[in-house]
């Protein structure tokens, strides 16, 4: 695996499998890497004959007061675990080179609707960010194929909405959640859990299995089984931002059944009042979503 931190240099390796006809995956992270990313590296593998993991810790994505400085970085060792793996090249590029003009001054990509609600309506700016620099990583490598994981389903719904609306050439894969034995979603925020609070964790897994359970049994009353899930991660310690029962496609409320069922489970909670911890997402990526 080649380690780049220069975009030119990236580049001409880039040119180099293009024109040898080979097709190319992103697969942006944001390091600190766990077997979740693993999993979205083996299955950009699987769509391309190239595969280009990216690290960085993007600062226009996170909010006031959020863990800009503190998340963990650990760029030796996510360069040791990707070698072990299918990457081909591991790009690292610098703040100067994301925004060659500045963070005050760049060009922002903003998807509004999808963006204003749900995590949208806890985090202002942080999908805004998302889109931002995800649209610019694509325009660095110019991939052909982006994979991302449905562990953050809003997140992929707004990259793929953008990608659609811009008409930009590259395919999104959505990558299965990858949990712990437990049901916990695998996090790289996990870390932060104290011990008594990643024992509580995987009451936010069980939660959304109850949700399903019940539609699948041809519950119907979604605003109950929203306030049953709200009071039953109370009761276990939880004080979570939403519980919501949407629409897959474009996140809309449901009024009435129909259709078939999908589980696609974004969420987290903070597992006390006073702290933000990561339950099953991110420690700010708050909410649960049942989809």
């Amino acid at each position: 695996m080649q380690v780049f931190h220069d975009k030119d240099e990236l580049r001409e390796q880039l040119a180099e499998w293009r024109q040898a006809g080979e097709h190319i995956a992103i697969v942006p992270t944001m390091g600190n890497l766990h077997a979740g990313h693993i999993s979205l590296v083996n299955v950009a593998r699987e769509n391309a004959e190239r595969v280009v993991v990216t690290v960085f810790v993007n600062p226009t994505q996170f909010g006031e007061g959020e863990d800009f400085d503190s998340y963990p970085r650990t760029f030796e060792k996510d360069t040791r675990k990707l070698k072990t793996v299918t990457a081909d090249a591991l790009f690292a590029p610098d703040v100067d080179t994301v925004y060659p003009f500045g963070q005050d001054n760049a060009t922002r990509v903003i998807v509004p609707g999808l963006t204003e609600h749900l995590c949208g309506s806890f985090r202002p700016g942080h999908f805004d960010g998302v889109t931002t620099v995800v649209a610019r990583l694509f325009a660095l490598v110019q991939p052909d194929i982006a994979v991302f994981g449905q562990k953050d389903y809003q997140q992929q719904l707004v990259i793929r909405r953008m990608v659609d609306d811009l008409n930009l050439p590259v395919r999104i894969v959505t990558a299965p959640t990858v949990r712990e034995d437990d049901g916990l979603a695998m996090s790289s925020r996990n870390s932060y859990l104290s011990e008594e609070e990643r024992e509580r964790a995987p009451a936010l897994y069980q939660s959304l299995l109850g949700i399903e359970q019940a539609l699948r049994g041809g519950a119907a009353d979604f605003e109950g089984l929203e306030v049953r899930a709200t009071k039953q991660l109370e009761k276990s310690g939880f004080s979570p931002d939403y519980v919501a029962i949407r629409r897959a496609s474009d996140l809309s409320p449901r009024q009435r059944r129909g259709g078939t069922l999908r589980r696609h489970i974004h969420r987290s909670a903070r597992d006390r009042p006073s702290t933000p911890a990561s339950s099953d997402a991110t420690p700010r990526h708050r909410g649960m979503t049942a989809r």
